[in-house]
């Protein structure tokens, strides 16, 4: 009979093992993703290489949580609980920045001030999209139609229907525009993106809570076995 209750140390092996074949995909994916080097590093490259960073370790931690759980060695176990807390800490860390940097998206597409604006319309990669979104979506402007200055693009014109408005006094364009502005249609497309990593990060936090509190039970198993056991041979003997 083992040191760990069976059910408790299979139910860890299988949970590492799930997460040992995720690493895998993840590393599958990534070098899929490494015919397009070119196109990802001009783009993102810092980013692909924390990718490669969290499969890795997922790949490390997953099968150190198998070997620990197979052998029931203390000190094994001693240090896939170590790496749970820093997994916690480090997910939770970067779960609250996604949140912070999802805020302050939110505030720049959703206020009304120049402060938040003005940098986005001085892409012009930025500016491009929002005309295809204008005609797409019917609407105007980030927060409103003054974003594009004294010259509002066609894109910007409305029918005369409802929804329509007098273009801004002292602007260049259509006579109407659309009243509706582009910033709450921006900010729900790219919180789709926000709830998605902050869903993975704050999920992972909880599994790596969960793993720490079964790795700590499953120390204390294995020392109240090595204890009795202790005890049953101090007896013997006397």
């Amino acid at each position: 009979m083992g040191k760990i209750n069976e059910c408790l140390k299979r139910m860890f092996i299988f949970f590492n093992s799930l997460f040992l074949g995720f690493g895998c995909m993840m590393i599958y994916g990534l070098f899929k993703a490494s015919a397009y080097s070119a196109e990802i590093s001009s783009v993102g490259g810092a980013e692909i290489g924390w990718l490669w960073a969290f499969a890795i370790g997922v790949l490390i931690v997953s099968s150190l949580g198998i070997y620990a759980g197979k052998s029931e060695n203390n000190l094994v176990l001693k240090i896939f609980a170590g790496l749970m807390v820093v997994g916690l800490i480090i997910m939770l860390i970067f779960g609250f920045i996604v949140v912070g940097e999802r805020n302050k998206i939110k505030a720049s597409f959703t206020s009304a001030s120049s402060e938040y604006t003005k940098p986005l319309m001085d892409n012009a990669e930025f500016k491009s999209g929002l005309r295809e979104l204008q005609q797409s979506a019917r609407c105007c402007g980030v927060t409103s139609a003054t974003d594009w200055g004294y010259e509002i693009p066609e894109t910007c014109a409305c029918d005369y229907g409802s929804g329509c408005t007098s273009k801004p006094q002292g602007t260049t364009g259509p006579d109407k525009v659309y009243g509706q502005t582009c910033g709450g249609i921006l900010f729900a497309i790219m919180d789709t993106i926000f709830q998605a990593a902050m869903g993975i990060y704050f999920g992972f936090a909880v599994t790596a809570f969960l793993g720490l509190l079964v790795s700590v039970l499953m120390i204390h198993q294995i020392k109240r076995h090595d204890s009795s056991g202790a005890a049953s041979i101090s007896m013997k003997g006397f």
